[in-house]
């Protein structure tokens, strides 16, 4: 059937797009001689997923335990869990998914060594980890040399625990005022993860893994420096509003959310079906990615969604509003499509506007 015919709210994916961006980072990751380790938090889709696999990558990353064992049903068979993963329960169910697949986690404390030690005493094989550095994103991570070296000499003890390597992520490149900007932040997050890859070969770990991620030093195509030795890019695959705005094009949003014109109160204001129950309220306010509103209508240059009720969105244009009546059917681009992908149980891939499959959002929702 045509898209046109698909009840709204719902969430598309645009196969040619989607495709271009797959073979896009894959041929990236090739060329910088790095492993492609994609996260699929951005659609929590094993059909994207494996289509990633398809295209070259290596493993796969989630940000749950919850989304390994989904992916691991679905065939996935190297995955890591860029996260830290605190509580027995959680480590129990890890500790079951390494009896069938290769699977590893973050952490970055003495108490997360502590408490892995206990839960893997008895496992067939050691629990495998990688420690994250922050790099200026002042989220989660090792900050200073002394509690990393502390760390690595709680793993050197442990009986259960064995490092695999290091991991980071510089999510404050969302924030760069420009391609420079991003450039920079990418190499000092880089060095500084290089750096400590080192600190720990010099106390005798092998470290296998340098791994680094975020999808806009990558969509620049920014050389990565010798010694990282995978990437772990999200967003690319479907994109959204802020990423296009950070490369200052719309042509590879392969996602957008169909919402139906359901009212026309004056003669510019315009509501659509789908609120932040459908779309969130999510936008980004500083640097090259910065959003304007709530969505960009996909069909109309300059249109916008003003602001969003749970379940309405609003829009301010005279000129759209002219142009749509009650029972239009439009796109909207989201923001961020990480969460926008969490609110779906289903995505309809298209091709010249038709609808060639539904895909299930199996890990919607899986969130611990």
């Amino acid at each position: 059937m045509n898209y046109q015919d698909i009840d709204t709210p719902a969430l598309l994916i645009d196969e040619t797009v989607l495709n271009r961006n797959l073979e896009y980072m894959s041929a990236y990751a090739k060329n910088k001689n790095v492993k492609l380790r994609p996260h699929t938090k951005t659609h929590k889709m094993p059909y994207l997923a494996m289509k990633q696999r398809d295209h070259g990558a290596t493993g796969i990353t989630v940000a749950k335990v919850g989304e390994a064992e989904i992916m691991a049903v679905y065939g996935l068979k190297d995955i890591f869990i860029a996260n830290q993963i605190v509580g027995k329960q959680k480590l129990e169910r890890i500790k079951k998914l390494a009896e069938q697949i290769n699977i590893c986690f973050g952490v970055d404390s003495i108490h997360h060594i502590e408490e892995i030690d206990e839960v893997f005493e008895g496992a067939d094989k050691k629990a495998q980890v990688l420690i994250e550095i922050e790099v200026g994103e002042e989220r989660s991570g090792i900050i200073e040399e002394i509690d990393y070296k502390l760390l690595l000499n709680s793993i050197r003890a442990s009986k259960n625990v064995e490092l695999k390597g290091i991991f980071s992520h510089d999510g404050h490149t969302y924030k760069a005022v420009d391609k420079d900007d991003c450039y920079d932040l990418f190499m000092t997050a880089t060095t500084r993860t290089l750096h400590f890859a080192n600190i720990a070969r010099d106390m005798d770990f092998d470290i296998e893994t340098v791994s680094i991620g975020s999808t806009p030093p990558f969509m620049f195509g920014f050389d990565i420096p010798e010694g990282v030795t995978e990437i772990r890019p999200g967003t690319y695959i479907l994109m959204d509003g802020s990423q296009s705005n950070a490369i200052n094009s719309y042509d590879h949003s392969a996602a957008s959310v169909l919402t139906t014109v359901i009212s026309k109160p004056t003669d510019e204001r315009v509501i659509t079906d789908v609120g932040a129950k459908g779309l969130t309220a999510q936008s980004r306010s500083k640097g090259l990615t910065a959003t304007e509103g709530f969505g960009k209508i996909k069909e109309y240059d300059g249109v916008y969604v003003y602001g969003v009720f749970d379940e309405h969105a609003i829009i301010y244009n005279r000129a759209f509003n002219q142009s749509v009546n009650i029972g239009d059917k439009v796109r909207i681009i989201p923001n961020h499509i990480c969460p926008v992908s969490n609110l779906y149980h289903k995505a309809y891939l298209i091709n010249n506007d038709e609808v060639v499959k539904e895909i299930d959002i199996a890990a919607q929702g899986k969130l611990q």
